[in-house]
């Protein structure tokens, strides 16, 4: 950390001139003031900024910003008409108008809202939309079709979107079968508040009455007599939010009582969502119930239009049904029945490719069918990810890698870093405030074509600022760096260090790419740190294990956290049975849930690892193997850069089945944390 603000302290010399040394001094104030905001010290807050503000300091701007946002309750337009023209086209411009609009909104102050809203470039903050949605319906505007889907499209019950609802349901331009739709995707996705603002606009006993079957389902159940509408769509809810504890429990009151006092669609609902939950618990029923549930759909005559995150979920459990023979017909239905967004998902593509490969014999038009799959595996196969690398082997190609662009000229680089965004971006990173820094740095790249990203991401690579070298090359589209967007940082000491323990440098790099973009002081909302992202207990018995001496400030020295994260990564590897895919879930998920993940079918590998219950470990898994195959082609490349060459098999990394330990393997390790 200190050569990091050792080389910034020159960086900062460098990009400000003569003015540097002083600006760099004032670098302790930029750091108060947002302490202080932080704090909500408003007295201190406002020295700082008038002390950045005087000194000219190149990041005064966000000083400016949190002072004036600590108290944007009180202000007034012109005093934010004049922030804006003090900094007009900066990140903090917009960032500000985001939190006016809020502010606005807030106020119900749709004129001034209306006039400032087409002025924010960022706009993608959904509160916003729906309070601007609600400006444009006062104004005579019909928004009911954008209306509806901000509301269904909101995370949690905001006011702004709460309150666009409601005026588009008093306005009558929302109907209640809208409105019970959004409160069983609401519990679907786990967010009781959303649930309870649905049901409320029914009436204020539908809302209180969904407070309490979200709390005790059970209960609510126990007692509810579904005669009216209203009922039976607050039974529909509660048995949902019952197979979200108990799926096993909610299907049993679903055969024995419910199914038949409820319309078919709603019957259909409560299925899927007992299905959804059966199948993240990886339960062996899970695909039956996904059938039972399409069959009242289609008893009810109705398209149903079940969220695509249930839908992932059909087409998973339809993977790993039969004991491993997968349901492919339910495969392909799931797919189809997903959003076209989430049909062009590359695992989605691979999976409806390898489904209608697999029914192509029984079909009335084997060729067709089979070409139709091959021109879908076409479509991802070569892109650097998990699924084009298994969709190039299915193809029975060689994973190739792409041809380097041509060398940046020096007058992109100067581009680059002569780029204010940039700059500042860099600044922050370097004096601690990673987070405005990022958001900087991705305001700054809106619009770059690939070139530009090219030579905004060597400017972080010369700077070691690793992970934004690695997320701005992973933009471009046309002209692919693989270097970059796979970089090789401290590779003395990481190759050292894994061949030392037997591991695989490039599984090494895959991981650490995935765990922390090589930030050395990275830290996660869980409290693992440093390089390998580890977990301060797992450090300390790592570190006794091996006998080597360890203190809790340790965990983000380079080569302390080096050690003990490649010598848990080889416990785990040998606690299962040498699987790279098992180990990264392992250490990512801890090492007792990919053992009950294990348990069941023998499933395709690629298959169990689609199946991981968590997103989060889902897609790790996927990326650390894949980067493991671009960095062992980097790796085994004298010069670092891969000129036509090919990366090595996915499928042989992955290994070919996955299932539970075999009787003659050795136990698990039980003190492995």
């Amino acid at each position: 950390m200190r050569a990091t603000r050792l080389m910034v302290a020159g960086l900062g010399l460098a990009l400000m001139g003569p003015a540097g040394a002083l600006a760099q001094t004032g670098n302790d104030a930029i750091v108060a003031a947002r302490d202080a905001f932080g704090k909500r010290d408003s007295v201190k807050l406002a020295q700082m900024r008038s002390a950045a503000v005087l000194e000219r300091h190149p990041l005064a701007m966000w000083a400016d910003y949190w002072q004036l946002n600590s108290r944007l309750y009180a202000a007034s337009i012109d005093e934010v008409e004049s922030f804006y023209r003090r900094w007009s086209g900066t990140y903090v411009e917009d960032r500000l108008r985001n939190d006016w609009l809020l502010e606005l909104g807030r106020r119900r102050e749709w004129k001034a809202l209306a006039a400032d809203y087409p002025r924010f470039r960022m706009n993608d903050d959904r509160e916003v939309i729906c309070y601007a949605l609600l400006a444009d319906h006062f104004e005579g505007k019909d928004v009911r079709q954008a209306g509806r889907a901000a509301w269904f499209a909101q995370r949690e019950g905001d006011d702004g979107c709460n309150l666009l609802a409601s005026t588009l349901y008093e306005a009558k331009q929302l109907k209640d079968d809208e409105v019970w739709r959004r409160a069983r995707l609401a519990v679907d996705a786990n967010k009781p508040r959303a649930v309870r603002q649905a049901a409320a606009l029914i009436g204020q006993k539908a809302g209180d009455d969904a407070g309490t079957l979200l709390d005790k389902p059970e209960r609510y159940l126990h007692s509810a007599s579904p005669r009216s509408r209203t009922e039976r769509e607050l039974v529909t809810l509660a048995l949902m939010r019952w197979a979200a504890n108990d799926p096993d429990a909610a299907a049993a009151a679903l055969r024995g009582k419910w199914e038949a006092l409820l319309p078919p669609e709603l019957g259909a609902w409560a299925w899927a969502a007992v299905a959804k939950q059966a199948a993240i618990k990886l339960l062996p029923d899970a695909s039956d119930h996904y059938q039972r549930a399409a069959l009242l759909a289609g008893k009810a005559a109705v398209e149903i239009d079940w969220a695509d995150e249930t839908l992932a979920w059909k087409a998973r459990a339809a993977l790993r049904a039969n004991g491993g023979k997968p349901r492919w017909q339910q495969v392909v239905q799931a797919i189809n029945a997903m959003g076209t967004s989430e049909q062009r998902e590359q695992a989605w593509v691979y999976w409806k490719a390898r489904a209608l490969q697999a029914m192509a014999k029984d079909s009335s038009d084997p060729q067709a069918m089979s070409s139709q799959a091959q021109e879908m595996l076409d479509t991802i196969a070569g892109q650097l990810s998990f699924y084009g690398a298994l969709a190039s082997e299915d193809l029975g190609r060689p994973i190739t890698l792409p041809e380097p662009p041509l060398p940046l000229t020096d007058a992109e680089r100067q581009a680059a870093a002569r780029e204010p965004g940039l700059q500042r971006a860099l600044q922050l990173i370097a004096i601690g405030l990673r987070n405005e820094g990022v958001r900087e740095w991705n305001f700054t790249l809106r619009g770059m074509d690939d070139r530009a990203l090219l030579a905004a991401a060597q400017l972080a690579c010369d700077r070691e600022v690793w992970d934004r070298c690695i997320n701005t090359s992973d933009r471009t589209r046309g002209e692919i760096h693989l270097a970059q967007r796979f970089p090789t940082p401290f590779r003395r000491e990481v190759q050292a260090r894994a061949r030392e323990i037997g591991l695989d440098p490039a599984y090494v790099y895959g991981l650490i790419r995935q765990e922390s973009r090589f930030v050395m002081d990275a830290r996660s909302g869980v409290g693992a740190s440093g390089l390998m992202q580890i977990m301060p207990a797992t450090a300390r018995w790592t570190a006794k294990k091996i006998g080597v001496p360890f203190t809790q400030d340790m965990i983000t020295d380079r080569d302390t956290n080096l050690k003990l994260g490649t010598q848990y990564l080889r416990l785990v590897l040998e606690d299962f049975e040498g699987s790279e895919l098992l180990a990264a879930a392992a250490y990512n998920a801890g090492p007792s849930r990919p053992r009950r993940w294990r348990e069941g079918p023998v499933l395709e590998a690629a298959i169990w690892a689609e199946n991981v219950p968590f997103n989060e470990t889902r897609d790790y898994v996927k990326k650390v193997l894949s980067n493991a195959i671009f960095y062992s082609a980097l790796l085994n490349t004298p010069s670092g850069q891969v000129a036509s060459a090919h990366a090595p098999s996915l499928k042989a990394r992955l290994g070919r089945m996955v299932g539970p330990r075999l009787a003659a393997a050795p136990s698990s390790n039980g003190d492995l944390p």
